[in-house]
């Protein structure tokens, strides 16, 4: 995924880019593979049909060749960075020589103590979108206030708000902090749209008030690139 020409793509296109999950179809081919074990880990289903799509497929599957795998599908109730904190503690556990059962028992328990946070680089793409009013984004970026929001249960609702991108990254990151407690055992994962200064500025401002058992910072991809947009900062805990 080449995000700067896709975000220069982004920019010339006069209207709202449009997302699409993959099929069913898609989902299954994937499952055609030497694995025994897989797991699949979704964007939120309330922002995406991706989960829908992918616990279609495993049932495709099962219907043309019986339950010869073990086939699990994690709604990550968030994304990017969410779904990636995810996929590396499944992998930790894998590493273990664990059942796959137990894998899914603490894969589930993990997502569910998780914490995804967001400063957005711009609020076009959610009116564009609907998801707020015109006249909100417009009056938001004309006073250049950053809303701050996070996952709450798959959907992402406004926080807090501040001025410029600085403030509005610090007041995430100490909320963030104060709602999970102890962090020392968690991994903090940041994932940027094209800025990764802001990302190692946001790494900073934590390591100054929490202790991390791992740091990464990583780009977004497709459907995340768009909705952060340029700029947009999504931290996961």
């Amino acid at each position: 995924f080449d995000q700067k020409s896709f975000l220069q793509k982004v920019r010339e296109c006069p209207t709202a880019p449009k997302t699409a999950c993959p099929s069913p179809a898609l989902f299954k081919e994937a499952y055609e593979c030497d694995a025994d074990n897989i797991f699949v880990i979704t964007l939120s289903g309330k922002l995406s049909g991706s989960y829908n799509s992918a616990v279609v497929a495993k049932q495709m599957y099962e219907e043309e060749h019986g339950p010869v795998k073990n086939i699990h599908v994690v709604d990550s109730k968030s994304a990017s960075s969410g779904e990636l904190n995810i996929g590396l503690f499944i992998q930790e556990l894998c590493e273990q020589d664990l059942p796959f059962d137990e894998i899914v028992a603490q894969a589930e328990a993990y997502r569910d103590s998780m914490e995804t946070w967001f400063v957005l680089g711009t609020l076009d793409h959610l009116w564009k979108n609907g998801r707020i009013t015109r006249f909100s984004a417009a009056a938001l970026t004309a006073l250049n206030i950053k809303p701050v929001m996070c996952a709450e249960d798959g959907e992402i609702i406004k926080i807090s708000q501040d001025r410029g991108y600085d403030r509005a990254l610090k007041k995430m990151v100490k909320l963030a902090v104060a709602k999970v407690g102890e962090t020392a055992s968690r991994r903090l994962i940041i994932s940027h749209v094209n800025c990764p200064e802001r990302a190692e500025f946001v790494k900073k401002m934590a390591l100054e008030i929490a202790s991390f058992k791992d740091t990464v910072i990583t780009d977004t991809q497709g459907v995340a690139t768009i909705y952060a947009a340029d700029g947009g900062i999504i931290m996961t805990m």
